[in-house]
Formats: C-alpha cells, sequence, structure tokens
C-alpha cells in the first residue's frame, strides 16, 4: 500500500468515525486528492465532492474566491488558500474542506512564487479557516503534485484530531 493509499484510507476511516463528510478545491493537482481518496471502496460514506478550479474564473465562479484576491495576491497565495477552503465548505455538505493551490511546474515560477510552492486551505465547520505553505523541491510535476496529495491528506488528517502526522 503506497502512503497516499494509507493516508486516504486513514482520513476517510477518521471521518467515517466522526460522521465528517469531505469536499476538496483543487488547482494544481487537478483532482488528485478526490481521486486518491475515491479510489477507496467505501468513500462515498464520507466524500461529499471534489472542486477542480484551476483557472481563476473557475476559483470565483464555483468556491466564491474574490476577484480582488486573485488581483492582489494572486491565485497562488494564502488568501487564496483561505478562500478556497471556505468556498469548498460553503459550497458543499462537507465540514471538512482540503484545498492546495499552487505551482506545479516546469514552468509559470518565480523569484516570489517558485515552482514547488504550495498553499494550502483547511476549513472546517466551526473553526477558524487555517492556510500553510510548503516549497516543494523542483524534482518535476510529477514529483510536486504527488507531495501536494499527500501533504493535503496529512493535513485532512491533523484537522481531525489524528496525531502522528508532522509532514514533510
Amino acid at each position: 500500500m503506497s502512503d497516499v493509499t494509507a493516508l486516504a484510507s486513514a482520513l476517510l476511516d477518521a471521518c467515517l468515525a466522526q460522521g465528517i463528510m469531505i469536499a476538496t478545491a483543487e488547482s494544481c493537482t487537478g483532482g488528485m486528492i478526490i481521486a486518491a481518496l475515491t479510489d477507496i471502496a467505501g468513500s462515498s460514506a464520507v466524500v461529499d465532492r471534489g472542486f477542480i478550479t484551476y483557472s481563476n474564473e473557475a476559483k470565483m465562479e464555483m468556491l466564491g474566491v474574490s476577484e480582488a484576491t486573485l488581483k492582489v495576491h494572486g491565485a497562488v497565495s494564502r488568501e487564496t488558500a483561505l478562500e478556497m477552503s471556505a468556498g469548498a465548505l460553503a459550497h458543499s455538505r462537507a465540514s471538512l474542506a482540503l484545498a492546495v493551490t499552487g505551482v506545479a511546474g516546469p514552468g509559470g515560477g518565480s523569484a516570489e512564487k517558485p515552482v514547488g510552492l504550495v498553499w494550502f486551505g483547511v476549513a472546517r465547520k466551526g473553526a477558524p479557516v487555517e492556510a500553510e505553505f510548503r516549497i516543494f523541491e523542483d524534482k518535476g510535476r510529477d514529483f510536486i503534485r504527488r507531495e501536494t496529495v499527500r501533504t493535503a491528506l496529512g493535513l485532512g488528517l491533523r484537522a481531525v484530531g489524528q496525531a502522528g502526522f508532522a509532514g514533510p
């Protein structure tokens, strides 16, 4: 069993035990997080939906990310990750939402936002929305996206109170 599968399974089990539904809002991963969850039989008991919001328009239309946020801070930012996760929570039946937005490469990076920078948003009903970032080593697009999925699942576990995930 891969570490991604193990993390996804642990998150599903924890959510099932707590009666928590999950939603995702994904940009740079293009649906890989929701796929990791729904690859596991029985996931329909806790997975509500996944929003694939690759474009700024999709972020605004599907999640309610403000145009001002995108203009001022950009799609890859703390502010956008916060709004994406809060929007996924607001536009679903979920009580836990995980969001990712980043620069997977090989191009698109800058000095301020290098290839490998990913912002994660975590929203939980009744709790403040949180965001944090990672800068993954630029070992290629696939590596960055896989590490993003792994980290997002781990942050989901942390959000539901499962100790033991320290992150990369």
